[in-house]
């Protein structure tokens, strides 16, 4: 498969790349499996795939697991390598475009004391369940890539608002 046709069967065209590299064939290493499998595991255990209820939760903290993202994903590209080249290529383009937007977007607010203000924690809500559905397809993603053969991320899920997850 080319990376063109993954991305779009993920529902993920969206991110930018080069066209030349859009044609480039994907060739999961085992390394890259197992980058993906420590992200996956990362993603699926934080806010960036759980629901966050309107009346539960903390907006500083939610915007701080995400940023955190940057972290263990430099982390994981360290520990794994060259050798994980496919999953690198994913998360770095992840990172940049979908994450970094909206963490750069929420620091300033941030630390400024939006969050004291219900129109502002409403607005941080409505757009992290927006950034949250490219999220779970980046899940998804790396599930596939890490050869899961069940979507964890629909063990829990009873109704899901983005049900792309579920087809990819």
């Amino acid at each position: 498969m080319i990376w063109r046709d993954w991305l779009k069967q993920w529902k993920m065209t969206k991110l930018q790349l080069n066209p030349p590299f859009l044609n480039v064939e994907l060739k999961i290493a085992n390394a890259d499996k197992d980058a993906a499998w420590e992200m996956y595991i990362e993603l699926l255990t934080r806010i960036t795939t759980q629901t966050l209820d309107p009346k539960d939760g903390d907006e500083k903290t939610a915007l701080d697991s995400i940023y955190k993202l940057f972290e263990i994903t430099r982390e994981i590209i360290k520990r794994h390598g060259r050798d994980s080249l496919e999953f690198t290529k994913l998360a770095i383009v992840v990172l940049n475009q979908i994450i970094r937007p909206f963490t750069a977007r929420w620091h300033k607010p941030s630390v400024s004391g939006a969050f004291s203000d219900s129109v502002q924690r409403d607005l941080f809500r409505k757009e992290l369940a927006e950034l949250q559905i490219d999220l779970r397809r980046y899940t998804g993603m790396l599930g596939y890539m890490a050869g899961v053969e069940t979507d964890l991320l629909l063990l829990e899920q009873a109704e899901t608002t983005d049900t792309d997850v579920a087809n990819h």
